[in-house]
């Protein structure tokens, strides 16, 4: 099968042959129809997080394809059915954390001592077949096509559980920080539930964008969001956690903040000046917090009330895609199709 191979940290991707892997025991092997690249893809490739294990080394949690052979022991998926896999398959099943019994989840990827993590301790997406684990794909609903579904996978179902874990109330005003893979998708999932949602976002170029998601504003900061009113909810999804504390500035009382992404750099910090404890604010992190929400996201796909915004790129094309995602020259999810 052609898969998109990097040899060791900072090699460009190369699309090379490699063996088609088989589905062993509780897995399904799909054939590969779309594959969303995350911007964390593109760190673990470049070094800024510490280079897989995996050999070929093949990337990627976001693949959208058709299940062509299952695994002894499935029962839950057929030939045929389209499915999308996301990151987390499971934990090790022994250690402290897997004792505890909780379902598969992204805190199972940060707390299981040896979690099976798509495209980080097995092989991953960007391929024209995976195996993955049954347990962890999702059934895709008739009218969300491959290159929609892939990037629901990840950022699609980042942004929903940011949502959810901020405990969203009939008439809360939302703030998304950062309009991008991410926060795109927040957007148009907020204002689907009925939301007046707000974008923060530095970007002048994306005022225009943000609006026409569902964003009733656009304000550049949280000092420029508690002069327009406050959020009671800010969603963090942009990749600069001293942004996100400075967007606590525009939490209205009892607001919640949820931080959704990865700043490999910088610190989330709370202002004292701000009288934190006694505005009673609350911190919240999310990931994949559930399948429930995914299920959810891909719903409202279907339904047409919630439309990722991607840029396909045949697999003969992979280095300048993963070029253009590393400079955020992609609006707004990279989708690469096999």
């Amino acid at each position: 099968m052609r898969a998109a191979v990097v040899s060791e940290a900072g090699s460009p991707w190369e699309l090379r042959e490699v063996r088609t892997p088989e589905p062993g025991p509780g897995e399904v092997l799909i054939r590969v129809r779309a594959s969303g690249v995350c911007h964390n893809d593109v760190w673990l490739t470049n070094g800024v997080y510490p280079f897989p294990p995996i050999r070929p080394m093949i990337v990627g949690h976001e693949p959208a394809g058709d299940v062509v052979a299952v695994g002894a022991g499935v029962t839950s998926r057929m030939v045929g059915d389209r499915v999308g896999a996301t990151w987390v398959q499971g934990g090790c099943g022994r250690c402290d954390y897997c004792s505890l019994n909780l379902p598969a989840t992204g805190q199972t990827a940060m707390n299981c001592e040896s979690p099976v993590l798509t495209g980080m301790t097995v092989q991953g997406g960007h391929a024209e077949f995976i195996a993955v684990r049954a347990s962890s794909t999702v059934l895709l609903p008739d009218g969300v096509s491959y290159e929609q579904a892939a990037p629901v996978m990840c950022a699609g179902y980042t942004a929903l559980s940011a949502l959810r874990a901020a405990d969203p109330r009939p008439g809360d005003r939302v703030a998304v920080l950062g309009i991008g893979g991410l926060g795109h998708l927040a957007v148009q999932f907020a204002s689907a539930f009925g939301h007046e949602v707000v974008a923060i976002t530095r970007s002048s170029d994306k005022h225009d964008l943000a609006r026409a998601l569902g964003a009733s504003a656009v304000v550049s900061s949280g000092e420029e969001l508690r002069a327009a009113g406050g959020a009671d909810i800010v969603l963090a999804t942009g990749t600069s956690y001293p942004a996100a504390s400075e967007a606590m500035r525009g939490l209205r009382v009892n607001g919640r903040i949820s931080l959704a992404s990865i700043d490999p750099h910088g610190a989330f910090t709370i202002d004292p000046s701000e009288q934190f404890f006694a505005k009673g604010h609350r911190v919240s992190g999310a990931s994949h917090d559930g399948l429930q929400h995914l299920d959810e996201a891909l719903k409202l796909v279907a339904a047409g009330r919630v439309n990722p915004v991607t840029e396909s790129f045949a697999c003969t094309d992979i280095a300048e895609a993963i070029d253009k995602v590393d400079k955020g020259a992609v609006r707004f999810r990279a989708a690469i199709t096999y």
